[in-house]
């Protein structure tokens, strides 16, 4: 993964060293006697099973599962058997792109459909008067969850987590499996403070319980560790670890019936001088049977998972990148059922969406805006329906009308940069259950400056001043 610096701003811009070292063996070692089963790897016990309400029924399918992997390019996973064993059991989009560098930012796209500007990995929070896929979901009553591996427990708000290294029996040096940049339900402000919200950031020990129990939600999110996702180690890693985890699932009716769509794709590309192509198939019960082993050749992105839950299930939209024409293009099958029109982008017409560190957004401290509401609130969607506006949100202040200011070359940060934080070093809310670490075997990041001076950490209540002024979407 590349690495841009940049200036350390108020709200954000925690980072950690990573311990321990690459993994670049092709062996795979199992994390878990199974991909539905708990295990002790994980360091962390369950917490409870989910409660969800009725299904919300869908026009193509009635759940839908992404899974990430990470940082490869389109041929590279390609002419690999293990990913040709998945293709061949669904559809393989040959033209589906990431929409920028590197991995947080597309991991943030995909749950808020922006951004904001954002060209790092850093330690980043999005205020709560900004409109996530989660609160679309919700509006419309599909249940939803994130499963991410090796993180410790239900609603974990640090930078990384470390633990002993499973897979080389001989490392003396704890190893970091957990991420939050690879953690779509981890970047709202949201996520700290609120319980119900906290409590659907799952680990892969809740994703065997709610698999066991039936109560696995209608929209998910499945992020393998940094081993099992290809970041570490390599794209035959990975796959062996789809082998062993995706495959035996698709024959468990707890996981794919007959209205599951899953989602197999990556994050980005890695070569950066080639356009953000990457490896994507859609399979599953809920798949038409017609378009098993077949290739569809659609201009599709990251954006496109989201206009797609919408059109889906009719539900209201962020007005961001879901709705920007072409970006926005629903799955084809799906765009049919639903009556979407999708845009036919090929050759020249494709947007290059290889750049990184250049936009406008509150998460560049090169270009630094306030946070913007959408363009246009009254849009209409592919589920539609207009924008969902949350309280508090000022709907003057748009990227087409916000100014950027250059904090760096002022050598200044944000306004909040002498707020006095406080950040919880374990689960900022109470979300019950058990939500136990083992302090001997594991250890939450230590959350520094870029810089490496003292700690720099965050009270979430102060992260989202709305309602009163320009201010109200800055923080």
């Amino acid at each position: 993964m590349k690495s841009f610096t940049s200036l350390a701003l108020g709200l954000v811009s925690l980072t950690s060293a990573v311990s321990g070292t690459a993994i670049v063996r092709d062996s795979f070692k199992a994390p878990a006697p199974g991909p539905g089963q708990a295990s002790s790897i994980y360091n962390g016990a369950n917490n409870g099973t989910l409660k969800n309400g009725p299904i919300v029924p869908g026009k193509s399918f009635d759940r839908i599962i992404n899974i990430w992997l990470e940082n490869t390019d389109f041929e590279d996973a390609a002419t690999l058997s293990q990913f040709q064993k998945v293709a061949e059991q669904g559809v393989l989009f040959d033209s589906y792109y990431a929409v920028t560098h590197p991995s947080e930012p597309n991991y943030m796209a995909s749950a808020f459909g922006d951004f904001f500007g954002l060209g790092d990995d850093d330690f980043w929070y999005i205020p709560n008067n900004i409109t996530s896929l989660f609160d679309v979901l919700n509006d419309g009553k599909v249940s939803w969850a994130c499963y991410e591996e090796n993180m410790p427990f239900t609603g974990y708000q640090q930078f990384n987590y470390s633990q002993p290294n499973y897979v080389s029996s001989n490392a003396t040096k704890p190893y970091t499996y957990y991420v939050r940049k690879h953690n779509p339900c981890a970047f709202a402000q949201e996520a700290g403070t609120n319980a119900d919200y906290a409590i659907r950031n799952r680990n892969f020990n809740d994703f065997a319980a709610d698999l066991n129990a039936s109560t696995l939600p209608q929209w998910m999110f499945i992020t393998p560790n940094m081993v099992d996702d290809a970041h570490d180690s390599t794209i035959q890693y990975a796959g062996n670890w789809t082998d062993w985890w995706l495959l035996p699932l698709l024959d468990n009716p707890k996981f794919n019936d007959n209205r599951t769509l899953i989602l197999l794709t990556f994050d980005e590309n890695e070569d950066y001088g080639e356009n953000n192509r990457i490896f994507t198939v859609a399979l599953g019960g809920g798949l038409p049977a017609n378009l098993k082993n077949t290739t569809d050749s659609t201009y599709y992105t990251h954006y496109s998972s989201i206009s797609t839950v919408e059109a889906n299930w009719g539900l209201k939209n962020l007005g961001r990148g879901d709705v920007q024409k072409g970006m926005n293009n629903v799955f084809d099958w799906v765009a049919t059922a639903t009556g979407f029109k999708n845009e036919n982008l090929t050759g020249d017409a494709i947007p290059f969406t290889n750049l990184t560190g250049i936009f406008n957004g509150p998460f560049n401290p090169d270009q630094t805006t306030l946070f913007y509401a959408p363009n246009d609130t009254n849009v209409i969607g592919a589920g539609g329906q207009a924008v969902l506006v949350k309280d508090g949100l000022d709907k003057s202040i748009t990227l087409a009308t916000v100014k950027p200011v250059n904090m760096t070359a002022m050598h200044t940060v944000s306004p909040f940069d002498s707020i006095s934080h406080e950040y919880a070093t374990a689960n900022p809310v109470a979300v019950g259950g058990n939500r136990a670490v083992n302090a001997t075997t594991g250890s939450a990041a230590s959350l520094s400056s870029k810089d490496g001076a003292s700690s720099i950490v965050i009270n979430l209540s102060l992260l989202a001043v709305v309602g009163v002024s320009s201010m109200a979407v800055l923080l």
